[in-house]
C-alpha cells in the first residue's frame, strides 16, 4: 500500500469512528503533514483520494472538510512477586500529608510545580464556561461525560495516531478513578492482576481498597519492565489485567521501547489479558515526537487507555479519562453508581480551554522548563552524591530515582529531610515488601533557586555523611 494510501485509510477509519462529523473542517494540508510525519504532496493525495470517493469535499481556499452524506459508524459499545494480601495505605497517606506544606521544598510531590499551569489562561475558561451554565448542564456532563471536550480529546489522540471513537471516552475525577474503575470491569475479588515494582503507589492502594492480589514484576532503571518475567506470570497465573507505565514510568522514568511495547501487545492477545494503560505523562516528553502507547498495537481492544489533564495542565481540576473501548458501557454504568459524574463546570471549562491553541502553546512551554530544570537538578545531586548513589535520569517527565547502598534506610532519610522542610518520596512507597528501600524518588520540576540550592547542599551534606557511616558500620 503506498503511503497516501496508508493515510487515507487513517482519516477513513477517524471518520467512521465519529472523531471527524459530517461538515467538520480536516486540519490544513500543512497541519496533517506535521501530525502525521507524511510529505505535503502525500497528505493532498489522500484527501483527493477521499474526496474522489464522496468521504471528504474539498473547497478552494477552504481545504477539505467531511462530506455531509457521511454517517459515522462510531463503534457500538453494548449495554515474581505475589502478593494475596496488599497493604500500603497508611504510609502513603503519611507522605502525601507531609507534601501538603507550603512551607517545605516538595521533592516528594507528585505533580509538577504549580507555579507551571497556566492560571490565567484557565480562569478565562472558567469564566466564559461559567456564563454559558444553564440548568439543563449537569445532566448534559453525566457519564461518559461532555460530548465536545470527548472529541477535544478523541482529536488529540488521532494527531498522535491513535484511533479512539469519542464514544470509546468517558470523563472520569482524575486518572486514578479512571484506572480503578477500569480494574473494576476486567476483575472481581481475589483476581490476580500484575503491576510494576516499583510501582505507583495509587495502583497498590486501588489493589488493596478493590479486594485484588497482585503479582509484582521488575521494572530496572535502566531496562525497564521486564517481559520475559511479564510471559512468565501469564503462564504461572490466572493473570486478569495489568496495570503498566509504558511512558516516563512513575517512579523510575523509564520508557519503555516501541518493539517492547509491540511484545506487551501480542502476550495481551495471546494470553487473554487487559492492560490498564498509565499514561498520564506521555505530553511531557522531550523533543519533537510524542511517544508512542501500547494501545497503538493494539488490534484486540485488550488495552484501556486512562490518562488525565492533572500532569501537563493543572492538578486540582481533577479531569481524566479512560478510552476503554468495548467496556465503556460498563465503566459509565460502574461510574454511576459511584461518583455519579464528573464536575460539569470543569469539563465546561476545559472543553473550552483545549478548543483554543493555548494548550499546545503551553504544552511546548512546559516540556522546555521541565527539560532544562530536570537537567539541572539531575547536575546538582551528580555533584553532591556521585559517590554515594547511582542517579537514573531519563528523557521525558520531571522524576529522578535514586538508589543508595543496599543497607541505607531511605525511610529514615525522609523523616529527616521533613525536619529541614524538604519532602522526598523513600522507595517504601512503592513496592509491597522493603526491596526498594533503600531508593528514593526526586521531583524534579521545581525550580533551583540560591535559596532551594542552599537548602538542598546542606541537607546532601548530612545525606552523605550518613551513608558514609553506615559504611563504617
Amino acid at each position: 500500500m503506498r503511503k497516501y494510501e496508508l493515510l487515507a485509510e487513517q482519516l477513513r477509519s477517524q471518520i467512521e469512528k465519529g472523531i471527524w462529523l459530517p461538515g467538520e473542517k480536516l486540519p490544513s494540508l500543512r497541519k496533517q503533514a506535521e501530525q502525521s510525519g507524511y510529505s505535503l504532496m502525500t497528505v493532498l493525495h489522500a484527501y483527493q483520494m477521499l474526496e474522489s470517493q464522496g468521504v471528504l469535499v474539498g473547497r478552494e481556499r477552504s481545504g477539505y472538510s467531511v462530506s455531509a452524506s457521511v454517517k459515522p459508524s462510531g463503534r457500538q459499545l453494548n449495554s515474581i512477586r505475589s502478593t494475596e494480601a496488599v497493604s500500603v495505605n497508611d504510609f502513603v497517606f503519611e507522605v502525601l500529608q507531609a507534601s501538603r506544606d507550603v512551607h517545605t521544598l516538595s521533592l516528594g510531590f507528585a505533580y509538577p510545580d504549580p507555579a507551571l499551569s497556566p492560571r490565567y489562561q484557565l480562569n478565562k475558561s472558567v469564566a466564559s464556561a461559567a456564563k454559558k451554565n444553564a440548568l439543563m448542564t449537569a445532566l448534559d456532563n453525566l457519564p461518559p461525560g461532555n460530548a465536545e471536550l470527548r472529541h477535544l480529546i478523541a482529536k488529540r489522540y488521532a494527531a498522535r495516531g491513535i484511533n479512539v471513537s469519542p464514544d470509546e471516552i468517558v470523563i472520569t475525577a482524575g486518572a486514578l478513578e479512571a484506572l480503578s474503575l477500569s480494574l473494576q470491569v476486567t476483575t472481581k475479588p481475589g483476581d490476580w492482576v500484575v503491576i510494576e515494582a516499583p510501582a505507583f503507589y495509587g495502583a497498590m492502594q486501588t489493589l488493596e481498597r478493590l479486594g485484588l492480589k497482585a503479582i509484582s514484576v521488575e521494572v530496572d532503571p535502566e531496562h525497564g519492565l521486564d517481559l520475559l518475567s511479564v510471559e512468565r506470570a501469564f503462564q504461572s497465573y490466572d493473570v486478569k489485567a495489568c496495570w503498566l507505565m509504558s511512558n516516563f514510568q512513575n517512579p523510575v522514568g523509564y520508557s519503555l521501547s516501541d518493539s517492547k511495547k509491540y511484545q506487551l501487545s501480542q502476550l495481551l492477545t495471546q494470553y487473554d489479558v487487559a492492560l490498564i494503560e498509565d499514561d498520564v505523562y506521555s505530553e511531557l516528553y522531550e523533543g519533537d515526537a510524542a511517544p508512542l502507547a501500547v494501545k497503538q498495537f493494539d488490534n484486540d481492544d485488550k488495552v484501556m487507555l486512562c490518562s488525565s489533564f492533572s500532569k501537563s495542565l493543572v492538578a486540582g481540576f481533577r479531569i481524566g479519562w479512560v478510552a476503554a473501548g468495548k467496556r465503556a458501557l460498563e465503566v459509565q454504568k460502574i461510574q454511576l453508581m459511584s461518583t455519579l459524574a464528573t464536575s460539569a463546570p470543569v469539563q465546561l471549562s476545559l472543553a473550552e480551554y483545549l478548543s483554543t491553541k493555548n494548550y499546545e502553546k503551553h504544552l511546548k512551554e512546559l516540556r522546555k522548563i521541565l527539560a532544562v530544570r530536570k537537567r539541572k537538578m539531575h547536575e546538582f545531586l551528580q555533584q553532591q552524591l556521585q559517590d554515594v548513589a547511582r542517579i537514573y535520569h531519563h528523557s521525558g517527565g520531571y522524576f529522578l530515582w535514586l538508589e543508595f547502598p543496599g543497607n541505607v534506610d531511605t525511610t529514615s532519610l525522609y523523616r529527616q529531610a521533613l525536619e529541614q522542610n524538604i519532602t522526598l518520596a523513600p522507595g517504601k512507597l512503592f513496592a509491597l515488601s522493603d526491596e526498594f528501600n533503600h531508593c528514593l524518588r526526586i521531583n524534579a520540576s521545581f525550580e533551583l533557586t540560591d535559596a532551594n540550592q542552599l537548602l538542598l547542599k546542606s541537607f546532601c551534606q548530612q545525606l552523605r555523611e550518613r551513608v558514609m557511616q553506615t559504611f563504617a558500620d
